[in-house]
């Protein structure tokens, strides 16, 4: 990621405080000053935060500190020991993602605490607020009274003003974060695993998440009257988190937008992450692939072996060739190694990942690939069994790098990792972080389904190109509710959209169902169209079986659609009811705009002014048609063609649980 532009100024250090005095209140502003962040010390020495937003309270006095393991407390009794002040501002650019530039802009306060009693420890915590919200994160400086020790608890609190609607899902219900978001109100929430999008009365945003979670616990939240508490996801044992010093804890995140634009376009989360480790990005590429993998849902394949196996070298071919033909990049090949026969979800420690099964020769498959200027993209399902992959790691990423392939998807479809530990607990988020660091070393890209839930770690390591950790189109295949409501995809991109890129594997042309009649996709066409922009991801699947796509028209905008973009626009929209998304092409002056709803029909009026001023642009239009309805009709799709420039306002029909895909070519 190549710095354009960095400035940076220290502006104060903040005289030393003794052991006890000084002045336990300290604040520090965005760099707009509509932001304030007041940090202070109670009477007892607890640390205390709260939020204001152009000089309305967000959040009231809100506690910090730790207890920790066994029956030790770090939240009382402190002194504040030092203060520095400084101020950042830089433009970065990302190698792929929703925009280019990315202006990393704040102001900086470091509060230095200390006991004032007993072992007299140190903990530091840092805040940095941007224009579009606040950061704030522990630091544990090494020191010999507090080396190695247990997290019990955070006792982080987010004490909201207003007992407003909160969108989130349950931290410990459900599987891999897939799970329909609902909204309710704050005070009767369960626990909750973030983000979570408050939407408040007067239709304004808060975010609340993390960043750059590294060796530690994913936090969840749970409520006490308006206040929500932290709850670390623990280890088997109930521990929170292990922890050495010198220490630093993942940024707790606090967006606070006026609209869904600016909701959608923060970059703060991406900002309190590292610069990227990997100096050369060239072979990071944005791209979208078919794969042997609707077939499999719709048991016309299987994963193991027998007369219905998927991986074929002759199956893989086809793919190959339709993708060859069809301007698609790459082709998912899944369930080409041993492991899959048998109960492989109990017995994940049976996969091996650089053994094919007999008939998929992948000598073949990736030579005629080439051949192709096809791609492979690899799999390597681990059944959650974690210490198996592991061992297995650096000889299944070269196996990989020698068939010429240089991404591939991971997969942990278990409840627990090695039977006993949650994803998201320190333990998921080592062994996720091993498999990265360990594909960047081979140059591999990583596409990682059952995740724990992304944190902006892709500025880091941008080889971490899109996750699961959502409710995808998957469950249209055999889920026993029926599948995703016409209304899940107008949720996620301003719920689990804003954690990071999502593959939701969308682009199902056949709404028939032989294996689950009752369960379907319930979208139209279009819809299915719209959402490779709606929902974002630089690897974007064409999920449905290469059949299902010959001879459509409507598969035209597939093949066009970009992956990566050079800028996001938000133009209309409501958490749970619609959305309107526009995009332009990072590699052309071609903007894409996607627009979605829910289970009701809409007429949408455009207002196209983002466009560049004094460019003619060729509209492809690919809407429902007047009778499209996800219901009883989700196949007809009208494709119209017209001239538009900024001037131009346009109006759209989108049917019940349909969408609209326009493709906007610029002509000058």
């Amino acid at each position: 990621m190549n710095k354009i532009l960095k400035i940076s100024s220290f502006i104060a250090i903040a005289s030393l405080f003794g052991a006890c005095g000084g002045d336990n209140m300290q604040r520090v502003t965005s760099p707009d000053g509509k932001t304030l962040l007041t940090f202070s010390l109670s009477p007892d020495g607890r640390p205390l935060y709260s939020l204001q937003k152009n000089g309305i309270t967000v959040i009231n006095d809100s506690q910090l500190g730790f207890l920790l393991a066994p029956n030790d407390s770090l939240y009382a009794g402190f002194a504040i020991t030092g203060v520095t002040a400084s101020a950042f501002d830089e433009t970065w650019q990302q190698p792929w993602g929703e925009e280019i530039d990315v202006r990393n802009h704040y102001n900086e306060l470091k509060i230095r605490l200390q006991e004032q009693a007993g072992k007299r420890r140190q903990l530091n915590i840092i805040f940095r607020a941007f224009d579009d919200g606040v950061g704030f994160r522990y630091e544990f400086p090494e020191q010999p009274n507090l080396a190695t020790f247990e997290i019990a608890a955070e006792l982080t609190e987010f004490a909201l003003a207003v007992n407003d609607s909160v969108w989130s899902i349950p931290a410990y219900k459900g599987e891999y974060y897939e799970t329909l978001w609902t909204k309710s109100l704050l005070s009767s929430l369960d626990t909750v695993t973030t983000p979570v999008t408050v939407e408040t009365a007067d239709n304004r945003y808060i975010l609340i998440h993390e960043a750059n979670l590294t060796d530690y616990a994913k936090m969840n939240l749970y409520p006490v009257g308006s206040h929500l508490k932290t709850d670390l996801t623990p280890w088997e044992n109930g521990i929170k988190a292990y922890v050495s010093t010198p220490f630093a804890t993942p940024w707790r995140t606090i967006v606070m937008a006026d609209n869904l634009n600016s909701l959608a376009n923060s970059r703060m989360m991406l900002n309190l992450n590292e610069p990227s480790r990997i100096e050369d990005t060239s072979w990071i590429r944005p791209a979208k692939y078919i794969g042997i993998w609707w077939g499999m849902h719709q048991e016309k394949y299987t994963w193991s072996q027998g007369p219905k196996h998927g991986a074929t070298t002759d199956n893989v071919k086809k793919y190959i060739d339709f993708a060859a033909s069809h301007r698609i990049s790459g082709v998912l090949v899944e369930g080409w190694n041993y492991g899959w026969d048998g109960d492989w979800v109990t017995n994940g420690h049976q996969f091996k990942f650089s053994h094919p099964y007999p008939d998929c020769d992948m000598d073949t498959i990736s030579s005629y690939a080439a051949e192709k200027g096809v791609e492979i993209v690899g799999h390597n399902e681990t059944g959650g069994a974690t210490i198996n992959y592991e061992n297995q790691l650096d000889m299944a990423f070269a196996f990989l790098k020698a068939h010429g392939i240089n991404v591939v998807k991971t997969g942990y479809v278990n409840n627990l990792l090695d039977k006993k530990e949650r994803h998201s607990s320190q333990y998921g988020v080592r062994h996720f972080r091993k498999v990265i660091e360990t594909a960047a070393k081979y140059q591999i890209m990583v596409d990682n389904h059952e995740p724990v839930m992304p944190t902006g770690l892709q500025r880091t390591f941008p080889n971490l190109m899109t996750q699961e950790g959502v409710r995808g189109q998957e469950y249209d295949a055999w889920s026993q509710d029926g599948g995703n409501p016409p209304e899940h995809t107008t949720v996620v991109p301003f719920t689990r959209g804003l954690a990071g890129p999502v593959d939701f594997t969308f682009g199902t042309f056949n709404f028939d169902n032989p294996v689950h009649p009752d369960t379907r996709v319930q979208t139209t066409i279009a819809k299915q169209l719209a959402l490779y922009v709606v929902i974002y991801s630089p690897l974007q699947m064409a999920s449905d079986l290469p059949e299902n796509y010959e001879g459509n028209p409507a598969f035209e905008f597939i093949e066009r659609v970009p992956t990566d973009w050079a800028k996001t626009v938000i133009l209309d929209g409501k958490i749970g009811d619609y959305i309107v998304t526009a995009r332009k092409d990072k590699h052309s002056n071609d903007w894409f705009i996607g627009a979605i709803t829910d289970e009701n029909a809409r007429n949408l009026q455009l207002n196209l002014s983002f466009l560049d001023k004094g460019k003619i642009y060729k509209a492809k239009i690919f809407k429902d048609a007047p009778d499209a309805d996800w219901k009883t009709n989700p196949n007809p799709v009208l494709i119209q063609e017209t001239e538009i420039t900024s001037d131009s306002d346009l109006n759209l029909y989108i049917a019940p649980g349909g969408g609209a895909a326009l493709w906007l070519k610029a002509e000058n």
